[in-house]
């Protein structure tokens, strides 16, 4: 064997190795093991590759089924070491709360990370890919839980991570009904982690939501999260047209988040 024919019979094993049957893998991971286009066509005319769009593979699946959006996350995540992790209210449902936050149709997948594949618009099909950077907290650490799929795992924001991922994206694109269903099922919340989150999250608005979604709904964790200890910056926020005010967080919310005890607030 020539040592050209040894090479490529070791790039072909670690592609077969790496890449399990319907996953995924793009044309900057193949590069970066030294397979080129020319090589990965060859592959394709072998049958151990096959196009999904321009920059992107997949090898065939037996069973033909199509890929579905967590074989796609698990590709990104453990195959192509993406940044991209699942994260809001779709973490939320990975994670057990799909009773209280699914409400059918085609899957929208929410992904948080300072670098995503651009192919991942270019997808097509019923899974809609919505990409956030990962700017709302003050650092790159991630609180990350390994969710077990069909796929294999992939990793998620923690609960209490991704409760506040959701926070950020109200009013425009998450709803306030969702978002309460959503914190009355944090039962088990960790006030060390939420504690940690808050004192590193950037926002002003998410922090004073979550005090008055947290105040709602009074889980035990609760009383050991004081609320002294994190910037909320000062003066009103309007958020939500026609809302009101909250009497102590001082930010427009729907009146039905009002404290129940409020008489006399005023007007946004």
């Amino acid at each position: 064997m020539s040592p050209m024919t040894g090479q490529k019979e070791a790039k072909l094993k670690w592609m077969l190795d790496q890449l399990p049957h319907g996953h995924l893998i793009d044309t900057r991971t193949l590069k970066r093991h030294d397979i080129d286009r020319k090589l990965a066509h060859k592959y394709i005319e072998s049958g151990w590759l096959e196009p999904v769009v321009r920059g992107l593979y997949r090898r065939p699946n037996p069973s033909g089924n199509d890929t579905n959006w967590r074989t796609v996350v698990r590709s990104l995540q453990h195959i192509m070491d993406y940044s991209s992790i699942v994260g809001g209210r779709t973490a939320l449902e990975e994670q057990g709360l799909s009773h209280y936050l699914k409400l059918g149709g085609d899957p929208v997948v929410h992904l948080y990370g300072a670098r995503h594949p651009t192919w991942l618009k270019r997808l097509g099909g019923e899974t809609t890919y919505i990409l956030h950077g990962s700017g709302l907290f003050s650092d790159q650490t991630r609180e990350h839980a390994k969710v077990e799929t069909s796929a294999g795992s992939i990793l998620c924001s923690s609960p209490e991570r991704a409760v506040l991922e959701m926070l950020d994206e109200l009013p425009s694109a998450e709803s306030f009904h969702i978002v309460d269903t959503a914190f009355e099922s944090l039962t088990s919340a960790r006030p060390n982690r939420l504690t940690e989150l808050l004192q590193r999250c950037r926002s002003v608005k998410v922090k004073r939501l979550f005090f008055v979604f947290a105040d709602r709904h009074a889980h035990a964790w609760r009383k050991y999260i004081d609320r002294d200890a994190f910037d909320l910056g000062k003066g009103d926020r309007a958020l939500v047209h026609g809302g009101r005010l909250h009497p102590l967080y001082r930010i427009t919310v729907p009146e039905d988040l009002l404290p129940a005890a409020d008489e006399g607030t005023l007007d946004a």
